[in-house]
């Protein structure tokens, strides 16, 4: 059977060449044959060769290889992966290793023995497929790291305390230091994140983003540290952990406060060595990733033993940074507002909308408890919502919640009023809505009020666009 493969056969003796590619027809898909080196440029700009066969001289007399020597570097001044394999006479065998010294792969004696040239050419091409694969998913993953680290929200920071936070990402981004990033549920941490990720020497590098607190116990070592095939039930390939993902780039560890201690003993260990070893695995495997950090957890909750390892702390907040909640920083609340009013305007193709005195003033005068994160769902409901040009105060619906009973208290035999909503997906959504504001969209308490559990939360969310 042959086996794919695209070979080039360089060489001035037309009886080799005749050999050559009979020989290698009968086993590879395609090959070329070529007796005026001149044309390899030509060749090389005009096909994808796996392998090229290059003879050591050209010419009657020649004998000492420099030829070689030279369209070998022109080669691979053209394609610096090609894979090339020299052609010497058994005399010539020393003129063929100092080639590979030089660049070439391997070489083949002449005469030649036909399994040897088989073997010889068939290990080459796999080489250069290999490295073909690795060049395009360097080039995959450049573009994707492109795309990912495009900063989809604006940082607005007219106020004070925003700016005194700017300054720092500023000093800190160029550096490789660690950073901890506090502040409230929707203060805008993952948005800093990759703020500092943007503005550090890992900018062409991924920023791969972990939610510890979507990821269950029991998948925790495998969704940072990987698997092999067959380290448990239901892994039937190998798979690479974020942490690997990240390695040059940056790894950002959201929700960090509620991580269990023995799940941060094990962080902190590979943190530590710079080593991760995937389950099912008997080496670790070095990494290069900078790690940034997220947490709602108070400061003074941090800093207790009982809660939180504070050898992992002493790890992670080389830099802190303590973002504002919205209210504690009204300068940003109408600016960030017109914002997103004009990015869901654009979205839903609804041209000059405007807020009206009265809504800026009570938005101005309203707590935000779910911070940057309600300020946007409110935009986008009001937006989706409106019928005129002008948003009033009713239209963001900022009505102070009152706390969430258990979802099986709510039912009740009042009648029904004309035009009540009875859609079960619209209510769900607008529960978790409510939940979320009570609960100043920390995930946990709604999650608690609501019945569920952190994970089937955050699938919800993300099933309403929450």
């Amino acid at each position: 059977m042959k086996q794919d493969g695209t070979i080039l056969l360089v060489d001035d003796d037309e009886d080799i060449l005749v050999a050559g590619k009979l020989l290698l027809k009968r086993h590879f898909s395609d090959v070329t044959i070529c007796n005026v080196p001149d044309n390899i440029p030509k060749l090389l700009s005009d096909n994808n060769f796996d392998a090229i066969l290059l003879d050591m001289n050209f010419g009657p007399g020649e004998s000492s290889g420099q030829q070689g020597y030279l369209w070998l570097e022109k080669i691979l001044s053209i394609q610096p992966d090609a894979v090339v394999i020299m052609i010497t006479a058994h005399g010539g065998v020393d003129v063929a290793v100092e080639a590979m010294k030089s660049g070439a792969t391997d070489f083949i004696a002449k005469p030649w023995q036909n399994d040897k040239v088989i073997t010889t050419v068939s290990t080459a091409v796999k080489l250069g497929r290999t490295r073909k694969e690795a060049e395009q998913l360097r080039d995959t993953n450049s573009r994707l790291a492109q795309i990912t680290n495009q900063d989809g929200h604006s940082i607005i920071a007219q106020s004070t305390q925003m700016q005194q936070v700017l300054s720092l990402v500023e000093r800190s981004a160029p550096t490789d230091a660690n950073v901890l990033i506090l502040g409230e549920n929707g203060t805008g941490k993952e948005v800093i994140a990759r703020a500092i990720h943007n503005q550090s020497n890992r900018s062409n590098e991924v920023f791969i983003t972990v939610d510890l607190g979507a990821v269950a116990e029991s998948l925790f070592e495998s969704e940072l540290f990987g698997h092999k095939k067959g380290a448990f039930t239901g892994a039937t390939q190998d798979r690479v952990g974020r942490i690997l993902a990240a390695d040059g780039g940056t790894l950002f560890l959201d929700e960090i406060g509620n991580l269990p201690l023995h799940l941060q003993a094990k962080l902190l260990a590979v943190l530590a060595q710079r080593e991760v070893t995937p389950l099912g695995a008997n080496q670790g495997i070095a990494f290069n990733v900078r790690v940034v950090a997220a947490t709602n957890m108070p400061l003074s909750q941090l800093r207790d033993p009982q809660h939180f390892r504070q050898d992992l702390l002493f790890r992670l907040n080389t830099v802190e940074l303590q973002l504002p909640a919205l209210k504690e920083r009204p300068d940003d609340i109408l600016p960030i507002a017109r914002f997103y009013l004009e990015h869901y305007a654009r979205k839903y193709q609804k041209a000059d909308l405007a807020l009206s005195n009265d809504a800026e003033l009570a938005m101005q005068n309203y707590a935000w408890p779910g911070n940057i994160r309600e300020l946007r769902h409110a935009l986008e409901r009001a937006v989706i919502l409106s019928q005129t040009s002008q948003l009033n105060p009713h239209d963001l619906q900022l009505v102070a919640g009152v706390p969430v009973a258990n979802p099986s208290e709510r039912m009740t035999t009042t009648q029904a009023e004309p035009g009540q909503e009875f859609n079960l997906e619209v209510i769900e959504k607008q529960t978790i809505e409510q939940a979320l504001t009570t609960y100043g969209f920390n995930i946990s308490h709604a999650a608690k009020a609501l019945g569920l559990t952190r994970a089937a939360l955050y699938r919800r969310m993300e099933k309403h666009g929450l």
